[in-house]
């Protein structure tokens, strides 16, 4: 896979991509993860990639030109199965989301910035809008790091035990149960004495009835839509 990030201020995602499963993914080939600086593609003669909105109001507004050609210029050297808009109005990413595009060959990613981009490029160059959440960022270069962790994380070989990713939360609409590793006695507190036992069929169960809890007491909303 190689994902494309289109970035006014690519210097900002140059940790989230060098470290972790995702820095380990890139030097192990598992996936291409490239930033780009859309200052690259302006040609206002100052580097300037926004204006005024149209109708007046406080802010500013990515313009047309450079967003338009970087994206087009991306295009002419490879095909991409989405191209993504980060914007806090946008559908709010889910597990089920980042499944369906760790699947993909190659994503582009368009950071927001200011008050946003002109609504013309969403209506006609833009294949899907995520938000990782109902607040406001500075911009959508965090969302970026955010989605790319998710999806890469799920892809063949970027993490050492490909089998710890498929029983995360949310992947079966639950939260995941509690984990415990060694000692067994900790200043008293006792590890679950199912997971001491050796049977798998029982342990199962606990961490079945373990998660169900877990979800009903945190995160209710999660069954109402089950």
């Amino acid at each position: 896979m190689r994902i494309d990030i289109l970035s006014a201020v690519p210097n900002l995602l140059q940790g989230p991509f060098s470290e972790s499963i995702v820095g380990r993914a890139r030097k192990a080939g598992v996936v291409e993860v490239e930033v780009h600086d859309i200052r690259r593609w302006t040609t206002d003669k100052h580097g300037k990639i926004d204006d005024t909105p149209f109708g007046g109001g406080a802010g500013m507004v990515m313009a047309i030109q450079p967003i338009v050609d970087a994206i087009a210029d991306l295009q002419s050297q490879r095909d991409y199965d989405e191209v993504i808009y980060l914007t806090p109005d946008g559908q709010r990413l889910e597990q089920s989301t980042v499944n369906q595009l760790s699947l993909s060959g190659n994503l582009l990613m368009l950071c927001g910035h200011y008050k946003g981009i002109d609504q013309r490029i969403r209506d006609h160059v833009i294949t899907r809008e995520i938000s990782i959440g109902d607040y406001v960022l500075s911009g959508g270069e965090l969302a970026a790091a955010v989605l790319a962790d998710a999806i890469v994380r799920l892809i063949p070989g970027a993490i050492g035990d490909g089998e710890s990713a498929l029983t995360d939360s949310f992947q079966d609409g639950l939260l995941a149960p509690p984990v415990y590793t060694r000692p067994a006695d900790w200043d008293g507190r006792q590890v679950p004495e199912v997971l001491l036992g050796g049977n798998h069929a029982a342990i199962e169960e606990w961490r079945m009835q373990e998660a169900l809890e877990r979800t009903k007491r945190l995160r209710p909303d999660l069954l109402d839509e089950a």
